[in-house]
């Protein structure tokens, strides 16, 4: 089980009242599978997280694992360690923009 951290706005959205929840994502855990299973199991979710065509990350999210920021490694690139044995969560985050 692959534990994930969603901001507060997709998490009310998705109708999930805690702040981290498990998915059991398949093998080869990447954050495009763990997307998969996010889209998948929320489907009000779809188009939020990435583009629905592209399926590029979108501007204002990052995605972070063990103290790492992961959004601009390939999405298909396997997930650390310890997230994959659940250590860990992915921790999905709104960035914050303005001057």
């Amino acid at each position: 089980m692959i534990r994930v951290q969603l901001p507060v706005g997709l998490r009310q959205l998705a109708y999930l009242d805690q702040a981290e929840f498990q998915l059991d994502v398949p093998e080869p855990v990447t954050v495009d599978a763990v997307l998969n299973v996010l889209e998948s199991t929320y489907p009000m979710l779809s188009g939020t997280i990435r583009d629905p065509v592209t399926r590029a990350r979108r501007p204002f999210l990052r995605y972070f694992a063990c103290e790492q920021d992961l959004s601009h490694q390939p999405p298909d690139q396997p997930l650390p360690d310890k997230v994959i044995n659940g250590t860990e969560p992915l921790i999905i985050v709104g960035a914050i923009a303005g001057g």
